[in-house]
């Protein structure tokens, strides 16, 4: 998709609609927003504790207590659950556990077809645990539309429509007349109907998964930053904060993108900055001027891909296309506040949907991903199976954290179990070469992949991560 290149006032028309935004993520910005729990201010122990309280902890925790429900588990959570990319991402929530079909194929082609029935089989125990823990998160399987702006961007629709057939993804391809019974734009020409995906509230599922592990008398300590990981006993491990020390028979890691605690896995990820905004509430003749009357969500075929769905409340959230990535792999929050990519955000969805253009947004928000060398989550075990990681799950984890935390507990348990023998767990993602190298590469990758957009074609450096098996797909 382009970005609006006409000069004058007309140029910087689309600016107004962002005069008055909040700064926080719409999601966050509730008054049902939970009161903060304790910090941890005495040495306790555990037979299991959780650092993170996003998604990944919290299923962690809560699948724990349903598999022994004598289990002493305590989570620990540097700020308050959800504040970091568990609150702050689309809901969009697909039953892949490889960031989609295409870059599971080609990464473990023997296995693809396991890797389906788990991902679907992982969706479902993910709906049904909402519905047995009264987690209302407005969870519902709306299905996603896939839209193509260019010819290449249909061409590779068909291709993921054929290969979703071969691999039992359900998906139905639209020419022109029909998209616009799903939405109407003048930018868009083709696109792809997945019929088995969801949307929920991110907000909403991470306050309700944290009110269910309290329930089953999981101890949650907010505020609470583990600062040290000590692995040197064969019985316990030792973690320290700011004001108490926790030992641990077992630990698991859920910690994103921030410090993992194991120098080990210190090249494995990056932090890439994600943005979003949302309009004001749209009347239901607003949203019919665009043809979006039904609840599905879209996203764009392109590498710098916009994500969108509609709010409870009528709001429409746009998002994506940016992905920045800080040199020397920073992680701030300074850096969710990025007022270039809200401009060029704003200019795309007044070109996107022109009968919108004077619409105002009201809130403006970015957020940090943990992202692979795979672009998809992996797993493991340090201290002779004493702690337990699962990370890296490149902006597409909202349904796959739950499949992480089942593999987490499976490997601290000792159990080896049809997740745990999946050559995707077992071989760890090739890590990141030190800067200057990372940023000079992620930094070419991101023009590369740009210019792909713009000519449909993938240029000798994308050739190249392709054969090393680097290569994107988004």
């Amino acid at each position: 998709m382009s970005v609006d290149t006409t000069t004058g006032p007309a140029r910087d028309a689309h600016r107004s609609a962002l005069r008055a935004t909040s700064t926080e993520p719409y999601w966050l910005d509730r008054p049902e927003r939970p009161d903060t729990l304790p910090r941890l201010t005495a040495d306790t122990t555990a037979d299991l504790v959780v650092v993170g309280g996003g998604y990944t902890g919290l299923w962690t925790a809560l699948i724990a207590k349903q598999r022994e429900p004598a289990r002493d588990v305590l989570v620990v959570e540097a700020a308050t659950c959800g504040h970091a990319a568990s609150g702050r991402n689309g809901g969009f929530c697909s039953p892949s556990l490889t960031h989609g079909l295409a870059n599971g194929a080609t990464r473990w082609p023997d296995e693809i077809d396991t890797l389906q029935r788990l991902g679907n089989a992982n969706l479902d125990a993910f709906e049904r645990d909402l519905e047995a823990h009264g987690v209302d998160c407005g969870f519902a399987r709306t299905g996603k539309v896939s839209v193509a702006a260019t010819p290449w961007q249909a061409d590779a629709l068909r291709e993921a429509a054929a290969l979703g057939e071969r691999h039992g993804e359900k998906s139905r391809l639209l020419d022109r007349d029909e998209l616009r019974e799903w939405v109407d734009s003048p930018m868009w020409s083709a696109g792809l109907w997945q019929p088995d995906y969801a949307l929920l509230d991110p907000a909403r599922l991470v306050w309700g998964l944290r009110a269910a592990c309290l329930e089953l008398g999981v101890r949650i300590a907010e505020n609470t930053e583990v600062t040290a990981i000590d692995t040197k006993r064969t019985d316990r491990v030792r973690l320290t904060t700011p004001y108490a020390r926790v030992t641990a028979r077992r630990v698991a890691l859920a910690t994103n993108i921030f410090p993992p605690l194991l120098k080990r896995l210190g090249l494995s990820m990056v932090p890439v900055y994600d943005y979003a905004l949302t309009t004001e509430p749209l009347t239901h003749d607003q949203l019919a001027a665009i043809g979006w009357t039904g609840d599905h969500g879209i996203t764009d075929a392109g590498n710098q891909f916009h994500y969108l769905r509609k709010t409870a409340d009528n709001r429409i959230l746009w998002g994506g296309y940016d992905a920045i990535y800080p040199f020397g792999g920073r992680v701030d929050e300074a850096l969710t506040q990025r007022p270039a990519t809200f401009d060029t955000l704003a200019a795309q969805f007044a070109e996107t949907f022109p009968a919108l253009a004077d619409v105002p947004f009201s809130h403006a928000w970015g957020g940090v991903i943990d992202s692979t060398t795979r672009f998809c989550m992996f797993a493991g075990t340090a201290a002779q199976g004493r702690v337990g990681y699962a990370l890296g799950f490149t902006g597409l984890g909202v349904g796959a954290t739950r499949f992480g935390a089942d593999v987490m507990l499976d490997m601290l348990e000792g159990r080896r179990t049809e997740r745990t023998r999946l050559e995707m767990i077992r071989r760890k993602p090739l890590p990141f070469p030190p800067e200057p190298v990372r940023y000079l590469g992620i930094q070419a990758t991101r023009w590369s992949m740009a210019r792909e957009d713009l000519n449909g074609r993938r240029n000798l450096w994308l050739r190249t991560l392709d054969r090393l098996g680097l290569g994107f797909d988004s």
